[in-house]
């Protein structure tokens, strides 16, 4: 089977079940495992921003290419025709995240390869999205087997905090200017993790929020992870950021040292295999007497 994959999070799946020597071609965002990376890349994003570029200046690109109906990844087409993909995973869940559906439908028309779009929403979403992949792609026991091991690590933390007799209000921020609050699987990860998530729901998309919001809500815990941002861009950023903020000092989580930087674009981000090493990551954040020595190696910082 010839597979092309158009997201990171499932070129992870198609790797974690045993199927990385029948994937063809991935995305120019596809890291992991590391020997995806010398595979064919079939995107490119069409943005072309420096790597010094703000949070505010991507947010601005981002949404005038959206108000124009314009995706901001390109496809290229002839690749994916030549390399004649049998499946294509891809998604339609956020067209910033990915090439939409509807490209790759138009660009694949009246083709023979099977497209298969993944919109998780929910811890339960992204395992129902492995089993869903292991299905097609004829491995279902191998999926069913990862799931239950997934489910293993997340009932392990469940066990954890159900004994917290506390739970911190935490906070976590997907963008910074404008500021975002948590979205999907975020705020159920924070509530697994033995947290009380403000600014989000869970489920629902990320959605804006004012600062006096982020203020009045008064987090005991912040958590700042800029969806497609390394742990060092995102440091970056929040130290140029949030102390110039009106009343960041006065925050309980900042007064106490509970500001951590995570490595977003890794872990929470990705409706992939290691959104439960990002549930441990952040109940090891939340919880440090819970968890001691469950946090991930280069995955957090705490902001100074």
């Amino acid at each position: 089977m010839r597979i092309v994959s158009l997201l990171p999070s499932t070129t992870e799946i198609v790797c974690a079940l045993g199927l990385a020597d029948q994937l063809v071609g991935v995305t120019h965002e596809c890291d992991y495992p590391p020997t995806v990376r010398g595979l064919p890349v079939v995107t490119r994003s069409v943005l072309d921003l420096p790597e010094t570029v703000s949070s505010a200046e991507i947010d601005t690109a981002v949404r005038e290419r959206a108000r124009n109906d314009l995706s901001i990844y390109q496809l290229d087409m002839a690749l994916l025709h030549a390399l004649q993909p049998d499946v294509i995973l891809t998604q339609a869940l956020c067209e910033v995240c990915a090439v939409p559906l509807r490209q790759v439908e138009s660009v694949m028309a009246g083709g023979t390869a099977h497209i298969l779009s993944f919109e998780p929403t929910s811890l339960a979403g992204i395992f129902g999205s492995i089993k869903a992949i292991g299905r097609a792609l004829g491995v279902p026991e191998r999926a069913d087997a990862l799931v239950q091991a997934l489910n293993e690590r997340v009932k392990r933390v469940r066990a954890q905090t159900a004994r917290v007799s506390y739970r911190p209000r935490v906070a976590c921020l997907e963008w910074l200017d404008p500021v975002f609050g948590p979205g999907h699987w975020n705020p159920e990860l924070v509530t697994i993790a033995g947290g009380h998530p403000v600014l989000g729901v869970a489920g629902e998309r990320a959605q804006r929020v004012a600062w006096p919001d982020v203020i009045a809500c008064a987090p005991e815990v912040i958590v700042v992870m800029p969806c497609g941002f390394t742990l060092e861009r995102a440091v970056a950023e929040a130290q140029a950021l949030l102390p110039q903020r009106t009343g960041w000092y006065a925050l309980p989580a900042v007064r106490n040292g509970r500001v951590f930087v995570v490595d977003g674009n890794t872990y929470f981000s990705r409706p992939g295999p290691r959104i439960v090493d990002s549930l441990e990551l952040l109940a090891a954040l939340i919880h440090p007497d819970l968890f001691a020595g469950w946090s991930l190696p280069n995955a957090a910082a705490v902001l100074r």
